[in-house]
């Protein structure tokens, strides 16, 4: 063991001091600016360039106190990096691995975050900026909804900067920004003879599906993409049940199938024009690639709706519809929830707006 004397550990540290304050080298470019370029033992090379000396002094002194610390996080890639060009990296990356549905969605919201704050960097991105977005996107008359869903987006795209491509990002600037109040769920109902018009109406496009699928919605309370995804192996008219493994939570559900769904389903199992190349219920024309896939439902859905002179109706109301009527006719939450698949009480009771009239004749009772 090799033990210093007094002056032999001055001396080193004194040494020491002097090589910590020669770490960084600052010199003058051909442009005019001036580079700061930090060399130390164990570190990669971190360089800065500055328009004036005494800003690359300043940063010299503040890094290499970092780095002699231990805490020192680089940010050169975080600076460089624009938001419009991590957001292309993010597409590239991450949203492939989401479901098809969800990838045209986030596509949309991408686009929209990198028309208004792709100029940025991801380290100038604040919280006053992002604040400002999402004023102006009220403003603009975006339901809250629609904002939040694009701040939650923003928000992994810099989770993963920070957990998975080390950009040197110290924190995540969304998450201190209050986001829009989700408000109150929507709570549409079919009123009057609305569900006659609108079945009618459906019945008059050339193309069956429509009024299937709209039926399927009223009689199960399946999302549009778990209907639209939904193949022939899935349905067993026999037991009176289908199982779908394409939801919105990544699980696996089993719905009970009533005298109505059933007839729907056996007609369009029985449908004479289904071509051999697919298994889906209800599918589109083939595409350049020879795939067929799901039936695209807005615009036939839109058209139905003019003709069928119904306003502010959304075909995800036809879940709302369906759950409602399960609870009306006497299942109990926990049944309802296995049917539709909500993960919480709390959610379901979105969907479960009971109709004055039927309170009514029940507390009559009483």
């Amino acid at each position: 063991m090799i033990s210093l004397t007094l002056s032999q550990r001055v001396q080193f540290g004194y040494t020491a001091q002097i090589r910590y304050s020669k770490m960084a080298t600052i010199t003058k470019t051909d442009s005019g600016k001036w580079k700061a370029i930090i060399r130390r033992s164990g570190w990669p090379k971190v360089s800065k360039t500055f328009r004036i000396k005494r800003d690359a002094e300043d940063w010299a002194r503040t890094t290499e106190d970092e780095i002699i610390r231990g805490i020192y996080i680089p940010r050169n890639h975080s600076e460089k990096l624009t938001i419009a060009q991590a957001l292309l990296r993010y597409s590239e990356e991450v949203t492939p691995t989401k479901k098809p549905s969800t990838q045209k969605r986030e596509y949309g919201r991408a686009e929209q975050l990198r028309s208004q704050l792709g100029r940025y960097s991801l380290a100038a991105l604040n919280t006053e900026i992002i604040a400002k977005y999402r004023d102006k996107r009220i403003d603009e008359g975006k339901s809250a909804s629609t904002v939040r869903l694009e701040l939650a987006l923003l928000s992994h795209l810099y989770s993963i900067a920070i957990k998975e491509w080390g950009l040197g990002l110290v924190s995540n600037p969304v998450m201190n920004v209050r986001k829009p109040s989700p408000g109150a769920g929507r709570d549409r109902r079919l009123v009057d003879d609305e569900e006659e018009r609108l079945l009618r109406a459906c019945n008059q496009h050339s193309n069956p599906f429509l009024g299937w699928i709209v039926r399927v919605a009223l009689y199960t309370a399946m999302r549009q993409g778990e209907i639209l995804s939904l193949e022939k192996s899935r349905v067993n008219i026999k037991r009176g049940v289908l199982t779908i493994h394409n939801t919105k939570n990544n699980d696996s559900r089993t719905i009970p199938l009533s005298d109505k769904a059933k007839a729907v389903f056996l007609e369009v199992l029985q449908h004479p024009i289904r071509p051999l190349d697919t298994n889906l219920l209800f599918y589109g024309e083939p595409g350049k690639d020879g795939k067929r896939r799901p039936y695209t439902l807005n615009r036939v859905w839109s058209s139905a709706l003019e003709r069928a002179e119904i306003n502010d109706l959304r075909f995800h109301d036809l879940r709302h519809e369906a759950t409602s009527r399960f609870v009306e006719a006497g299942l109990t939450d926990q049944e309802v929830a296995s049917i539709t698949g909500h993960k919480s009480m709390q959610m379901l009771k979105r969907y479960t707006h009971l109709r004055s009239e039927d309170l009514v004749c029940k507390i009559a009772k009483v």
